[in-house]
C-alpha cells in the first residue's frame, strides 16, 4: 500500500494563518457595515476518487474546491451568503449579500451566536490530518487487487459493482465576532468493494450482492485491500440460496454494521431540531429510562483519529466527553445554540451533529457467541428502506440475513420485513457484543433485541 506522506507535507493552496486573517477581515468589515454580530467559515479541500470494475478503470475524479460562508445578525435578524471565490471583491460582495438578506428577514428571538462562556478558547488542536498523496496508477492498482481478491474466492463470484479508492483532505477556519477562532486540517480515506455471487454460471436467478469497506483518517490503519475484497466475497457467497420466512415474533440480532443504524436513529430522535419541532418520540424524555438498564452510550469528541473528533462544534461551542445514556437513562440531548434556545436549554456543543458515539458492550460475546446466546431467531446483516416514524418510533424495514436455529446459523433469508417500535426495541436490548465496528461517528458491537416481528410469507 502507498505510504502516508510525511506529516508536514501539504497540497493545500492556503495556509491556515491565511484563513484566520481572512476571517478576521470579514468579521471586521461586517461590524463596520452594521452587523451586530457575525460568524464566518473558510475552507478548502482536495482529493482523488476512482473506481475499477472487472479490472478496468471506470471512473476517475480529482477534486479541488474552496469556499467562504458568512452569517450576519442585525439584532435578531439573520442573513447568510457564501462564495467559492476568495478574492477581496467576491468576499465583499458576499458580505453585502448576507447583510441585505438580514435586513429583509423577520426577527427570530432565538437567532444569534453562542454565549461567550460556552465558546472554545484554549483548546488542543486534534491530530486528524494524515495526507495520502496517492497517484492514479497506485490507486487503480489497489482497487484491482481488492476486486481480484474477491473474484479469487470462488468462481461463483460472477460480477462486480466495482472497487473504489478515495483520498480526501480538507482544512477550515471558523470564527465569530465574540472572539472565537479555530480550525485545523483533516483527512478521510476509503477502500471499498461490492461484488455479486450467482448460484451457478448458467443462470442469473438467485444472485446476491454484498460489500465491505474500510474508512480511516490514517492509511496506516487500513485493513489490507485483499482482506476487504475477500470478506466482501464471502459475505455475498453466504447469502446464496436464501429463503423466505413465515411471519413470527422472535429475537433479532443486528450485526455490528447494521446495529450502528439503531444508534443513529436514537441520535436523530434526541437532536434539538426534532425535539423543538415536536417530531420525536423522545420529547420530554430527558432523565427517563429509554434503553435497557445495562446500556450506556458515551460521546467522546477527543477520540484519536475519530471521524467526529473536534474541540468545538459548528457554533464554536466547546465540546466535552459525556454519557448521553447511562444505565439506560437519557442524560442529555444533542443541541446546537439555536435548538437549545428554542427549548430553553443550553447548547451541548452539537451544532453540526453528534460526536464520536460508543455503545458499551454489555457481554463479552463476539458475533458468533451472540448467535449462540440468541438460540433461535434472526441475524440481520442488511437493512433496506427507511420505514422509521420518528414521531411515534414505529419501525418497519426490509431486511436480509440468516435464520438461526439451535444457536447456529441454519440458512440465509431475504425478502423479509422486521417491525417494532424503537421505544420497545431500545428497552428490550438483551445484549451488546464486543465485535465492534466503526461506521462514521458511531462505534457499536452487534445488538440483540428481544421480541420483534419478522414478516415474511
Amino acid at each position: 500500500m502507498p505510504k502516508t506522506a510525511a506529516p508536514n507535507s501539504s497540497r493545500f493552496a492556503y495556509a491556515l494563518d491565511d484563513f484566520k486573517q481572512l476571517s478576521r477581515d470579514v468579521l471586521k468589515a461586517a461590524k463596520a457595515k452594521g452587523a451586530t454580530d457575525a460568524e464566518v467559515e473558510v475552507s478548502e479541500g482536495y482529493g482523488l476518487n476512482l473506481t475499477v470494475r472487472k479490472g478496468e478503470l471506470e471512473t476517475l475524479e480529482h477534486n479541488r474546491d474552496k469556499g467562504m460562508g458568512v452569517t450576519v445578525y442585525i439584532g435578531q435578524r439573520k442573513g447568510h451568503a457564501s462564495s467559492s471565490d476568495l478574492s477581496k471583491k467576491a468576499l465583499a460582495d458576499t458580505l453585502d449579500a448576507a447583510l441585505n438578506i438580514a435586513r429583509f428577514t423577520a426577527a427570530d428571538d432565538c437567532a444569534g451566536l453562542a454565549e461567550e462562556a460556552l465558546l472554545a478558547r484554549d483548546f488542543k488542536v486534534p491530530s486528524l490530518y494524515f495526507p495520502w498523496h496517492l497517484e492514479v496508477d497506485d490507486a487503480a492498482e489497489m482497487a484491482r487487487r481488492c476486486e481480484a481478491a474477491a473474484f479469487a474466492v470462488s468462481p461463483l463470484i460472477s460480477n462486480s459493482e466495482g472497487a473504489s479508492v478515495a483520498a480526501s483532505h480538507a482544512q477550515f477556519v471558523a470564527a465569530n465576532s465574540r472572539g472565537f477562532i479555530g480550525g485545523f486540517p483533516s483527512s478521510r480515506h476509503y477502500v471499498s468493494v461490492s461484488v455479486i455471487a450467482a448460484p451457478n454460471k448458467r443462470s442469473a436467478n438467485g444472485m446476491q450482492r454484498d460489500d465491505w469497506y474500510s474508512g480511516v483518517r490514517d492509511t496506516a490503519d487500513f485493513a489490507q485491500v485483499e482482506r476487504i475484497g475477500d470478506y466482501a466475497a464471502r459475505r455475498a457467497l453466504s447469502r446464496l440460496h436464501s429463503r423466505k420466512l413465515k411471519t413470527m415474533q422472535v429475537p433479532v440480532l443486528f450485526d455490528a454494521p447494521v446495529a450502528t443504524g439503531l444508534v443513529g436513529s436514537f441520535v436523530s430522535a434526541a437532536s434539538g431540531g426534532s425535539l423543538y419541532r415536536k417530531s420525536s418520540f423522545l420529547v420530554d424524555q430527558a432523565g427517563k429510562q429509554i434503553f435497557a438498564k445495562n446500556i450506556t452510550i458515551t460521546e467522546d469528541p477527543t477520540t484519536p483519529k475519530g471521524f467526529a473528533t473536534g474541540p468545538f462544534d459548528d457554533d464554536g461551542v466547546a465540546t466535552k466527553k459525556r454519557d448521553v445514556v447511562k444505565n439506560g437513562v437519557l442524560k442529555g440531548y444533542f443541541l446546537s445554540t439555536y435548538s437549545a434556545k428554542k427549548l430553553g436549554l443550553r447548547s451541548t456543543g452539537n451544532a453540526g451533529g453528534s460526536h464520536n458515539l460508543f455503545i458499551k458492550p454489555t457481554v463479552s460475546d463476539d458475533l458468533m457467541a451472540l448467535v449462540r446466546r440468541m438460540g433461535r431467531g434472526l441475524l440481520v446483516t442488511e437493512m433496506m428502506g427507511h420505514g422509521i416514524n420518528q414521531v411515534t418510533g414505529d419501525y418497519s424495514r426490509g431486511a436480509a440475513g440468516y435464520w438461526v436455529e439451535g444457536g447456529e446459523i441454519a440458512y440465509p433469508v431475504h425478502e423479509i420485513t422486521i417491525a417494532g417500535n424503537l421505544k420497545d426495541m431500545y428497552r428490550n436490548i438483551a445484549a451488546v457484543g464486543t465485535d465492534t465496528v466503526v461506521r462514521g461517528s458511531i462505534t457499536s458491537g452487534s445488538i440483540l433485541v428481544d421480541g420483534m416481528t419478522v414478516a415474511g410469507e
